[in-house]
């Protein structure tokens, strides 16, 4: 035996060849059975697309590189449930493209956010966190409640994300401009938008010129709430 090791050792090419050979059988064995499964999330009750105004707010909060301060990602940890809220579920990230997990917490977790606090306060935090949390060390985003929102592309953005897997319906896209409107106007009629959207939060904005900051708002607003964990459809998610 010891012979044979010895021998393999000394022959480079072939110690090359069995490593590959051993890697290659472990990866099949580890990859071939996901393919046996329609898929790898698994489906929870509550989670659905973000609306036209959430995903632009989104758009917005990566580039801003928000993300760099604060985490989306809440593990199954005690000390960070009693101070977050539940663990985080894969399904809650399944139509982040980019997910938004996050690596630092200069800034607290914001997997669960939303409805923490009113749209005002947020409105306030991001035009100077300062304000209303005097140790925060959170730059301002003021300008960008004066940064009227791009929407001449939202079409193009919600297709391109459908084909990703986001199961945008040609209804939901057809109607993505009036239900962005719909959501940044508190004035507005929110019944079609909140049948499409469950649990959409309208944004203290305004009906002719969404801005940055609404969309922003929006996105936040709905982080973590769309998962209801009192519902009996969701039991064993508590166990």
């Amino acid at each position: 035996m010891f012979i044979r090791h010895e021998t393999l050792e000394k022959n480079a090419f072939l110690f090359l060849l069995l490593t590959l050979l051993t890697i290659a059988i472990g990866g099949i064995v580890e990859v071939i059975p996901l393919f046996t499964i329609e898929t790898t999330v698994e489906p929870v009750k509550g989670v659905r697309p973000y609306s036209p105004l959430e995903s632009r707010g989104r758009d917005i909060y990566v580039r801003e590189g928000c993300y760099v301060c604060h985490s989306q990602m809440i593990r199954a940890l005690r000390d960070e449930v009693e101070r977050y809220g539940h663990y985080s579920l894969a399904a809650e990230s399944m139509y982040d493209h980019p997910f938004q997990w996050g690596s630092k917490r200069i800034g607290p977790d914001l997997a669960r956010v939303g409805g923490k606090y009113s749209s005002e306060w947020h409105y306030a935090h991001l035009t100077n966190a300062q304000s209303v949390v005097p140790e925060s060390l959170m730059p301002h985003y003021a300008f960008l409640a004066d940064t009227p929102l791009d929407t001449d592309d939202l079409v193009n953005r919600l297709k391109a994300q459908r084909t990703v897997g986001v199961p945008y319906t040609d209804e939901d896209i057809a109607n993505a401009l009036a239900d962005l409107r719909t959501q940044a106007d508190p004035s507005a009629d929110n019944t079609a938008l909140l049948k499409r959207y469950p649990k959409a939060v309208t944004v203290p904005g305004n009906s002719t010129a969404p801005t940055e900051m609404d969309a922003l708002v929006a996105y936040l607003q709905v982080l973590g709430t769309m998962v209801d964990f009192a519902d009996p459809a969701n039991e064993k998610l508590r166990q």
